[in-house]
């Protein structure tokens, strides 16, 4: 009956047609402007044919329909608000003419069905949903909602109050909760799929169901009188504002759509929802939102093509079996490469085995593994105190004490019990990969592996090459990364490497903000509203204000002119006074255990008492903006900096590395996707305001003139 490039139409002997969704290029199914003019064709097809009883709507995909190509439809949103409502008017014509058809209609669900896709499937009348799939509308996630009919649809078959947890959590559901709530009407196994999803219809058709009342339950208005809707929709965006808070506004934005369409006939709604959906696809956290999206896609590409040159990791090996150490053996094992976790001591030993064990049982007690799966793990980790069985591994991770002359000579050591083709990796956060270099004899083979404390649960692998490291050891480490559930990032050897470079001249803006008088509570407050998760004084506890310590010392010897040190810092009397932060107990803030066995912050009066000693002009009060701009605009620039020297190869990684390795916050994108928000220039004119704080505030002949011509690092 019709036939496309996205999706076809047949007609069996029966009276039953089908629409099937097969994208011919690609081994999923994604709704693009080809395909929802395809499903425009088809409609009009199944509409004139006159004498088709029934349509059965399925895939020829693994999956069922993974949702809308945002790399396509994203661009529509540098169109005008009123041009993206438009827009989205257009394409619910389309799911509301499959919707309208003059007969039943029933989707089979066969696997992931989100957004778009899941929105393709609200249109029928019914839904059969296979034991392997997965329901959902993400969107939020994007900074924006569901836009092809969900906020209208969802609501009316199965409730407002669940429709708002489904939306605005972005979830993605499984088959028993998906029937709990009568999102799908029947959850059989994937083999029984076609024939339950047919037999559904075949009773539609005889009248058996009665898809008629199904179909004006969804094209009426919500079934909901005033005080109810008034409970529903009040209470659900009291408790959305609390979670998500001002720097999401998407779920918010959905659960008003929902409550203004509520008493509104279908059509009516859909106005609505193009109306709500185009004024929050303009704001600037969807913006940020759908970059961090693409951009991480692009990273995943750069994975796949690193694994296509890489030298094949079928088992790994890691020195050092303290807290770090045994969770990298962890992230190995549990995603499948065996590893061999060597140590000089047995308690040791023990200690990186209780860690991954630990990380294991906590997956068992949430349900997401079985005893049998942990023990499968476990075995895949073999403790050992010898170079012994080094002869087989393809990769040696070294995450030894920080210290560069420890490191040498384990280096030299294991290189000797290694084959002549074997990457070793040094897990370092400040070491120098060219100096560590000169303690073995094939440097071609040797880079740095910068894991993130705590290792299981960051998701950043920095992978730093030296002057001598080949390129299929690059490689070779991302895709074993990769293979880790990491998102590796490739970084030119420099002190600090990317993400402790950019992050030290954030410390030192802070840093110079508490000499002039600030209070670092305040600070704090500001900045955890800014978006980051926690403030500056909590993360250098977090961190541990002896390492930060140390990386300062490595950075201000890397770059005197700018992060030298000038002056006595809080973090210096901090040090001074052994106070690490959450490793002992006390630093900016003093932490203790709950009842619940877990570590609360709480404040610590003395410390306002021995930053004072560090404050020549006593406390002073600042405007929030003041506080933002001195910590923001030394990262901004320091960014830019090293984009520039190549430090990465482009601004994706650069604001990625920042996102996933410190937690920058997402909604804002990174420090060149906020440089561009704020504007260049406006960036630039905040460097001058405060100038004669010293070199950290000076921006880059480049920014200079990107400013100049108008330029942006991510052009829409």
């Amino acid at each position: 009956m019709f036939q496309g490039q996205s999706l076809r139409v047949t007609r069996g002997d029966d009276g039953v047609a089908e629409l099937r969704f097969d994208r011919a290029e690609d081994a999923i199914n994604k709704f693009d402007a080809r395909t929802v003019d395809e499903l425009r064709q088809a409609a009009q097809v199944l509409v004139s044919a006159g004498d088709i009883k029934g349509l059965l709507v399925t895939s020829a995909k693994d999956s069922f329909i993974v949702g809308a190509d945002i790399t396509e439809f994203g661009k529509n949103f540098a169109l005008a608000e009123e041009e993206i409502a438009q827009w989205g008017a257009e394409a619910n014509k389309v799911f509301s003419a499959i919707e309208d058809l003059p007969f039943p209609s029933v989707t089979a669900i066969n696997g992931i069905a989100l957004g778009g896709g899941f929105e393709m499937a609200l249109t029928t009348d019914y839904r059969v949903m296979s034991t392997a799939a997965q329901v959902g509308l993400p969107e939020t996630k994007l900074g924006i909602f569901p836009g092809f009919g969900g906020t209208v649809r969802l609501p009316r078959l199965i409730g407002a109050d669940n429709a708002i947890e489904w939306i605005a959590g972005g979830s993605q559901n499984k088959p028993d909760v998906a029937l709990k709530v009568h999102a799908v009407d029947a959850v059989v196994a994937p083999d029984k799929l076609r024939e339950a999803a047919l037999a559904m219809l075949n009773l539609a058709i005889a009248g058996r169901l009665d898809w008629q009342a199904r179909r004006a339950q969804k094209k009426g208005p919500l079934q909901l009188n005033q005080v109810e809707a008034m409970m529903v929709f009040e209470t659900a965006k009291a408790f959305i504002a609390g979670k998500a808070g001002k720097n999401y506004p998407a779920p918010l934005a959905a659960v008003n759509a929902i409550q203004k369409a509520a008493n509104k006939s279908r059509d009516e709604a859909l106005a609505i929802e193009s109306q709500a959906f185009a004024k929050v696809a303009k704001t600037p956290q969807a913006d940020a939102l759908i970059g961090l999206f693409l951009n991480d896609q692009m990273l995943k590409k750069k994975v796949k093509a690193a694994v296509k040159v890489a030298h094949p990791i079928k088992h790994a090996a890691v020195l050092g079996a303290g807290i770090m150490g045994g969770g990298i053996a962890y992230q190995s094992a549990v995603r499948g490469t065996p590893i061999l976790m060597k140590d000089i001591a047995e308690k040791q030993l023990e200690l990186g085995l209780s860690e991954a064990n630990k990380l294991l049982s906590k997956q068992v007690e949430r349900g997401r593994l079985t005893t049998a799966r942990m023990g499968e793990v476990l075995g895949r980790i073999r403790p050992t105190l010898s170079y012994a069985d080094f002869g087989d591994v393809d990769i040696v991770v070294e995450a030894v004490v920080e210290n560069p002359n420890v490191k040498k000579a384990v280096l030299a050591e294991v290189e000797k019990a290694v084959r002549e083709n074997t990457i070793i990796a040094t897990n370092t956060s400040s070491i120098s990969i060219d100096d560590l270099a000169t303690a073995v004899k094939r440097p071609g083979n040797f880079l740095g592996m910068h894991f993130f404390n705590p290792v299981h649960r960051m998701p950043l692998v920095e992978v730093i090459y030296g002057a001598k490291t080949d390129r299929q050891a690059i490689a070779t480490v991302s895709a074993y990364a990769g293979a880790m559930g990491k998102t590796p990032i490739v970084v030119r050897n420099c002190p600090g490497f990317l993400v402790n470079r950019i992050l030290s001249p954030y410390f030192i803006g802070w840093s110079t903000l508490l000499r002039d008088g600030a209070d670092f509570v305040r600070v704090d407050k500001v900045m955890e509203s800014f978006g980051w998760p926690m403030g500056p004084a909590y993360l250098q506890d977090v961190v541990g204000i002896d390492t930060s310590h140390h990386v300062a010392d490595v950075l201000a010897e890397g770059y005197p002119d700018r992060m030298g040190r000038t002056f006595k810092a809080a973090l210096d009397v901090m040090f001074d006074n052994k106070r690490y932060g959450q490793k002992n107990g006390i630093g900016f803030y003093k932490y203790e255990i709950d009842k619940k066995g877990k570590r609360k912050k709480l404040p610590a009066e003395d410390s306002h008492e021995l930053i004072a000693t560090v404050q020549p002009n006593g406390r002073k009060d600042f405007p929030d903006e003041e506080i933002v701009d001195r910590l923001m605009i030394p990262m901004i620039i320091e960014t830019a900096r090293c984009l520039e020297e190549g430090i990465v190869e482009t601004p994706v990684e650069a604001d990625m590395g920042l996102i996933l390795g410190i937690g920058f916050p997402p909604f804002r994108g990174g420090a060149l996707k906020y440089a561009d928000t704020l504007g260049l220039k406006s960036v630039l004119d905040k460097a001058v305001r405060y100038s004669n704080l010293g070199k950290l505030y000076e921006p880059t002949a480049e920014m200079k003139q990107r400013a100049a011509a108008g330029k942006v690092y991510f052009p829409k």
